[in-house]
């Protein structure tokens, strides 16, 4: 029985640390289908953590692993000679920890297919002169995953006048191609702050 509870609380943590990692990056998605982007930076205080919590997810799911293959059934002997073999728990078998297992990685591999969940943006063809579009880049703190790329695009996309939005999670870094007559640089970093999961720190032309 103490073996069967160990299992449980090595899957449990396992699964919890995968949601902790991953929490920073499916927050901005879920505030933005919900219409409720202010609620994107409630869990982005995890970002510094997430390396650690993933490996803590790794190490937790693989001695789990470990020790459903290492022990087998709890048998117990009567001094009559009959013995009992004392069954596991759904929640402590292989097939509960298959489940499981694919949990957590489905969690931290979020957000490299997390742009799956945007809804693409229905923008309106407007001929504008090349002449007259500018192009800023801005240093973008915060902005950890390819979900927080994903989140201020399609901010910062649906503003009239912008025409390209490029961001770069690695560089921390986000590239906008606009047209300055139909709105300006202020209303841009409102607009990636907005998402909550990005602060603008200053821009370089």
């Amino acid at each position: 029985m103490k073996t069967e509870n160990n299992s449980k609380a090595l899957t449990g943590l396992g699964v919890f640390a995968a949601l902790a990692a991953s929490l920073c990056c499916i927050t901005p998605v879920m505030a933005l289908l919900a219409g409720a982007s202010g609620a994107a930076s409630a869990f982005s205080w995890l970002d510094p953590a997430r390396p650690y919590l993933i490996g803590l997810a790794v190490v937790a799911l693989s001695y789990a692993w470990y020790k459903s293959f290492s022990t087998g059934h709890n048998v117990e002997c009567e001094p009559d000679g009959v013995c009992k073999i004392e069954n596991k728990s759904f929640l402590a078998s292989r097939t509960f920890l298959t489940f499981i297992t694919i949990l957590a990685i489905g969690l931290m591999a979020f957000p490299y297919y997390s742009k799956i969940f945007y809804p693409q943006p229905e923008k309106q063809t407007v001929i504008v002169s090349s002449k007259k579009l500018q192009q800023v880049s801005y240093k973008v703190s915060g902005m950890t995953c390819a979900s927080c790329e994903e989140t201020i695009k399609h901010s910062v996309n649906l503003l009239p006048g912008v025409v390209e939005t490029k961001a770069d999670y690695d560089s921390g870094t986000a590239s906008i191609k606009y047209d300055p007559s139909k709105i300006d640089k202020n209303a841009i970093i409102k607009a990636i702050n907005a998402t909550g999961c990005s602060f603008c720190i200053g821009y370089q032309s």
